[in-house]
């Protein structure tokens, strides 16, 4: 256990102690060890005579005294993990101490070895879904199948499922995907799924990926590499969902709602005057998000239950509104805002094009389909009065997000953010 580098007020901290937690008052280390020095495992709390207000837990390990800053935020804690009493904290603690100190070794050489790399975990073994409708084929060494026939017609099937199982990972590329790793409580005795050894502790003994399942020490999450599988059981909504994540947990290229609303706008919106710039009445754009959220790619979004086209375009800038990291992602902003401070053109494009390739593929393969079909809606601006500025100035703060928090910094940009997009969508067939 490490000592948190994090204060809280006096007041705070003593809500949170009572006697039952062997609270000494302000005595001094050498006095708490005495104390302590009688039993293994005993404990107590104590206010540190040196900084009044602040209390140390002082733990016996080991033959010695061991002194740990002690916290509440309404649960204790001395590291990251928070417990809702001392004598839990305590005992995960020595069960965390004995096993560091008698199985150092061991714990060094968990790693090098993982059966991840030889046999994967759960997610990895999933067939995707395409394949599962494939026919099992056996392979044969004769020329003759089992029922006498000629090998040539099983040949030929062979082929043809070969062609369409390339044609299907053309459609859908392999997008790489970190895995979400959050802290977790196993209940009961639970085994790491990259190195296979006990996890150990009383709570939050590892770390779990909410989007794939994939549960492994917290040491060992840093060896797992970027190949996250998200499950549709774990990933339950479509709005508010990282866009990797919903574009790998579906098998698709590009997140069902931007097809689905694009397919729509363009069918019979195209000529709308306004379009994207005009907003729907935001109940109902509301309505369609928890139908895509509910539904997925079964939602309706058809003329019969929207005869406006603004809850569907409302609805497709709310998705792009509603992601964690924005499509033109944080990391990408500030080479996309500086294409759009060069005055010289060609310089501007190879620089534009340059922060297209720090996208992750499938922001890029989304914001691709996303300015064709904003150039699409350009070619009817006679009736729609939508240019290429004017949608610029739409999704421009829709698209991008500053990293930065200085709120004047971050307006600053929002005329950069407009002429992005306005290149984006000039350029669409030059960049993409």
């Amino acid at each position: 256990m490490e000592e948190s580098k994090y204060g809280l007020s006096e007041n705070i901290l003593k809500i949170g102690i009572c006697k039952r937690d062997r609270f000494h008052g302000m005595i001094s280390r050498e006095a708490a060890d005495q104390l302590l020095s009688v039993a293994e495992g005993s404990y107590l709390i104590r206010e540190s005579q040196r900084q009044p207000g602040t209390y140390t837990l002082a733990l016996r390990f080991g033959s010695q005294t061991r002194n740990f800053r002690l916290y509440y935020d309404g649960k204790h804690f001395v590291g990251e993990k928070r417990f809702e009493s001392i004598h839990d904290l305590v005992t995960d603690g020595l069960i965390t101490l004995y096993i560091e100190t008698k199985a150092a070794e061991y714990i060094a050489k968990m790693t090098i070895n993982p059966i991840y790399e030889h046999i994967g975990y759960t997610t990895l073994n999933r067939e995707p879904a395409y394949q599962k409708h494939m026919p099992v084929l056996k392979e044969t060494h004769d020329d003759k199948d089992s029922t006498g026939q000629d090998g040539v017609s099983e040949k030929r099937l062979t082929s043809l499922v070969r062609r369409a199982t390339l044609k299907e990972n053309e459609q859908i590329p392999k997008y790489e995907k970190v895995h979400n790793f959050k802290v977790h409580t196993f209940r009961g005795p639970h085994w790491c799924e990259y190195c296979a050894n006990f996890m150990w502790g009383l709570i939050a003994q590892g770390v779990k990926c909410a989007d794939c399942g994939l549960n492994v020490h917290k040491q060992c999450s840093k060896m797992v590499p970027n190949d996250c599988k998200p499950d549709l059981k774990h990933v339950k909504k479509v709005y508010s969902c990282d866009l990797t994540t919903l574009v790998k947990a579906r098998i698709t290229k590009r997140p069902m709602v931007v097809d689905m609303c694009i397919r729509e706008i363009e069918s019979r919106g195209l000529s709308s005057e306004g379009l994207y710039r005009v907003s729907g009445f935001s109940d109902l754009i509301e309505d369609v998000k928890m139908a895509f959220d509910r539904d997925g790619e079964k939602a309706d979004i058809s003329v019969n239950m929207y005869e406006d086209i603004n809850i569907i375009t409302g609805a497709l800038k709310l998705y792009f509104r509603d992601l964690p990291i924005p499509l033109i992602t944080y990391d990408a902003y500030p080479k996309f805002i500086e294409s759009a401070k060069i005055m010289d053109p060609d310089e501007q494009l190879e620089t534009l094009h340059e922060a297209l390739k720090l996208l992750p593929p499938a922001h890029c393969e989304t914001l691709r389909y996303l300015m064709a079909h904003l150039k699409r809606v350009t070619l009817h601006e006679k009736e729609n009065l939508m240019n290429a500025e004017n949608l610029g100035i739409v999704f421009g703060p829709t698209l991008m997000r500053s990293p930065e928090l200085d709120a004047m910094a971050a307006l600053n940009d929002i005329r950069y953010q407009r002429l992005v997009v306005e290149l984006l969508i000039k350029n669409e067939d030059i960049l993409f």
